[in-house]
């Protein structure tokens, strides 16, 4: 089933997305003909039933897994023609990625973790821009406290703030709120609520938290490695009748 974007504009799209992990007998098949677009300035939830191929899709998307075959479009950028080094650059400079694993650096305080990417890459740090996620995040009295010296929802929210930092074209979040409470999955989820609306960013998230998808603009399905459905607007109660449909 193919799933048509929400807007004309398109930040990613997959095209017949074949993936399959070994070979022979043990082969196992992740993804089986994804096609599916996410729009631009939309924030879009990837949910199914675990082993639907949900991460599987996301990290193709994102260009830290290879496709077996089809097509990956970050804008008009085919990731499946690029190398090594242009892979890692385009990673670099228009993806962004947000984590179960909030995967900061503990030497580093917090303001040192959001503008890492941008250091690494050598560039100059855009401190309007800057200051303007600080204040979305509402850490700017942590910025000089290191990683364990922050709560949980703290350290994801500065995960959250170095994807946006550097002002990707797409931000992927693989599961980010599968370590924090309910108040600090809500802070996380509002601020990326935010960065949608306020700054139109455009955010794909895999989740199986139906609250957290209600966040989403659009929750997209997959099914044993195909998409299946999709909701717009979705609310947590729609998701989990939709979730036990697939599930059944």
């Amino acid at each position: 089933m193919s799933v048509p974007a929400t807007s004309v504009q398109t930040a990613a799209r997959a095209v017949d997305l074949v993936k399959i992990y070994g070979a022979g007998d043990a082969a196992v098949q992740a993804l089986r003909g994804v096609t599916v677009e996410f729009a631009s300035g939309a924030f879009t939830a990837i949910m199914g039933p675990s082993g639907s191929g949900k991460s599987t899709l996301l990290h193709c998307m994102a260009g830290l897994d290879s496709p077996t075959s089809g097509t990956v479009m970050i804008g008009d950028t085919d990731l499946t023609t690029l190398s090594e080094r242009q892979l890692t650059e385009l990673r670099r400079d228009r993806i962004g990625f947000v984590f179960q694993a909030f995967n900061l650096i503990p030497t580093l305080n917090a303001q040192e973790n959001i503008t890492l990417p941008i250091d690494i890459a050598g560039a100059d740090v855009d401190r309007a821009w800057f200051d303007e996620v600080v204040d979305t995040i509402g850490l700017r009295d942590r910025l000089h406290h290191r990683p364990a010296e922050l709560s949980g929802g703290q350290q994801q929210r500065v995960a959250g703030a170095r994807a946006l930092v550097s002002r990707p074209d797409i931000v992927f979040a693989d599961e980010p709120t599968g370590n924090l409470d309910s108040r600090s999955s809500d802070e996380l989820l509002m601020f990326l609520r935010a960065a949608v609306d306020d700054h139109g960013q455009t955010i794909v998230m895999v989740t199986h938290d139906a609250r957290a998808a209600s966040y989403a603009d659009r929750a997209v399905f997959l099914g044993d490695g195909l998409v299946v459905d999709e909701m717009l607007s979705p609310t947590a109660e729609g998701i989990l009748d939709r979730l036990k449909s697939l599930e059944a």
